[in-house]
């Protein structure tokens, strides 16, 4: 889905910029795997956040530990830039990444040039819990699910996005997305 060069107001041809679609939620919600889904169908890239995060915040939730803000700003601070570099040329991004504030919302879109839209998936308690206990090599342990609820965000009516039972199957979730996202 690249895009073709726009022309700047001085009649300068300008690089087009991309569009990033993050898909948000707390662990165990489906990000990774909604997100890389919807990057194949739409033709776009992927990238998971989670292979963003400094070893030592891995290792912090590794052990249980929530991390806090200031463990997070470098983190959201490299997915901006991020986003910024894989759509700089005009392709599509899909981005699984938290983003459980409004503040970290807001780090992302000031420190990425693309436009960004947020798809949060909503999903209970207890079915993240589930998903989280299911699986495996994953370094983010469920005892962290109700600090991640609790520091939960949803979107206001002023960012750019919508919500989604994420509890639901994966292919009506991915449907219910692209149907918002007007495909």
């Amino acid at each position: 889905m690249d895009r073709d060069r726009t022309e700047h107001s001085s009649g300068t041809p300008t690089p087009a910029i991309g569009r990033a679609i993050i898909v948000m939620g707390a662990s165990g919600s489906g990000k990774s795997t909604i997100a890389a889904t919807l990057a194949a169908e739409l033709g776009a890239r992927y990238i998971d956040a989670d292979d963003l995060h400094a070893p030592a915040a891995i290792e912090q939730m590794r052990a249980g530990v929530p991390l806090t803000d200031e463990d997070r700003w470098p983190w959201l601070e490299t997915i901006g830039a991020r986003i910024t570099q894989e759509t700089a040329g005009g392709s599509d991004l899909v981005v699984a990444c938290s983003a459980l504030r409004r503040v970290y919302r807001d780090r992302l879109r000031a420190g990425s040039t693309a436009a960004l839209r947020f798809v949060q998936l909503q999903v209970p308690r207890e079915v993240l819990i589930e998903r989280v206990q299911g699986r495996s090599g994953h370094f983010m342990p469920s005892v962290l699910i109700d600090s991640q609820l609790a520091t939960l965000e949803p979107l206001d009516a002023d960012e750019s996005g919508f919500a989604v039972d994420g509890s639901r199957p994966e292919v009506e979730v991915l449907d219910r997305i692209e149907r918002a996202l007007g495909r």
